[in-house]
């Protein structure tokens, strides 16, 4: 079974990139993906500070969230762009999740991701999505060459998180059922 874990780097309620990041996990889960959808926000993860590293352990928000990456297969990832770059939010999320104390292997060890951004601005978060994918790539994840993103996402999407047009559904979906395919070829979970 091909396990997914998906989040945004997006703080905002009612966040465009936590609604495109839904739609891309309806078609990994149309695919016979399991996915679990993560709020960064709500794991209350601290601000990275070596400091927090008491007596060689680390705090219990930022290895709750380590267990969620290390069963899963692959990341579905959603973030805004701020001034060119991913969020902070996402950056301290991903840093977090980096940290080894002990022989185990990286969480990120093996992964595969997908990446997407939605924006009210015409760019659709686009910018943002290369350092995100130089920082992935960095740590050992795999990014899919295809990515989505939702330009003007304000007037895109619904009041119910659908894209108004069809054919950005479809797109947005696809990019989940992609991850999805590409983890079973490879006989991931297997």
């Amino acid at each position: 079974m091909i396990r997914i874990v998906a989040f945004s780097g997006s703080h905002r309620q009612g966040s465009y990139n936590q609604q495109l990041v839904k739609l891309a996990v309806a078609g990994a889960q149309a695919d016979g993906a399991t996915v679990t959808v993560l709020n960064l926000s709500a794991l209350a993860l601290p601000i990275l500070n070596p400091d927090l590293l008491t007596d060689g352990a680390l705090p219990a928000p930022v290895l709750a969230f380590q267990q969620q990456l290390r069963t899963a297969h692959g990341l579905l990832i959603a973030s805004p762009e701020y001034n060119g770059f991913f969020t902070p939010l996402l950056k301290n999320a991903l840093d977090w999740a980096s940290r080894r104390i002990d022989e185990q292997p990286s969480v990120f060890t093996g992964q595969y991701a997908a990446v997407m951004a939605a924006s009210p601005g015409k760019l659709g978060g686009m910018r943002g999505l290369l350092p995100l994918r130089q920082l992935l790539t960095g740590l050992g994840v795999t990014v899919l060459a295809e990515q989505m993103t939702l330009p003007e996402a304000g007037q895109a999407l619904t009041e119910q998180g659908q894209l108004l047009d069809p054919a950005l559904q479809r797109e947005a979906e696809a990019l989940g059922a992609k991850l999805s395919r590409t983890l079973s070829a490879l006989q991931v979970g297997s």
